[in-house]
């Protein structure tokens, strides 16, 4: 049986400012201790014999890249809708504010994106409508390969929820860290969740 094995990579830690707020569509750099984090998933992805690489255009992604690209990764594609979700008038904003002025609990943000009560911000329906099409055109052009999508938490989160055909908001149940590393396996007819949030950084093999 023909497998499609999709390495879902979230960008390491950023820097401080914009740590615990909805950063979305700024497009920040990492922290020090996101480039450190960068290093050892470079050396961890170097083992894992990837076939392509597909990323967000976003400087986050693109310096969680770079140490594995310079040894000899295969080069990134960029995919432009791979961006972070939109979250409207709640980006640059921290939890405790979504609350304070939208009467939000940001504990429930998948809920609210995909009622469209981000205000400006994206629908769960216009997120979806963006980022599927990356997923079936990677899956088109890389059948039975090994392919890294690096990317972000909320991207992570949609993908699953289109491969696994799993609601949105269940994915919050899931943990995807900085810097790390979710695999899924695809295989006709369905795909299978095969590693959950594995963050070399932190916990080593």
């Amino acid at each position: 049986m023909t497998v499609t094995r999709l390495f879902l990579i979230r960008h390491a830690e950023v820097e401080a400012r914009y740590q615990n707020l909805f950063g979305g569509r700024i497009d920040m750099n990492l922290s020090p201790q996101g480039r450190a984090q960068a290093q050892v998933l470079a050396r961890h992805l170097d083992q894992l014999a990837l076939d392509a690489v597909y990323a967000s255009p976003m400087k986050r992604v693109q310096q969680t890249l770079a140490p594995w690209q310079n040894n000899a990764a295969p080069p990134a594609v960029v995919l432009e809708d791979l961006r972070e979700v939109d979250f409207g008038d709640w980006t640059d904003l921290g939890w405790d504010a979504v609350r304070e002025r939208f009467g939000h609990s940001a504990w429930d943000w998948l809920h609210h994106l995909e009622r469209g009560e981000i205000p400006n911000g994206e629908t769960g329906a216009s997120f979806r409508a963006r980022v599927e099409p990356c997923v079936r055109q990677i899956m088109r052009e890389q059948p039975g390969r090994n392919v890294a999508i690096a990317c972000h938490g909320g991207v992570i989160r949609m993908i699953l929820s289109i491969v696994l055909a799993m609601p949105l908001v269940q994915t919050a149940s899931l943990a995807v860290d900085y810097a790390s590393v979710t695999r899924v396996g695809m295989r006709e007819p369905r795909a299978e969740l095969e590693l959950l949030n594995f963050t070399p950084w932190r916990d080593p093999l």
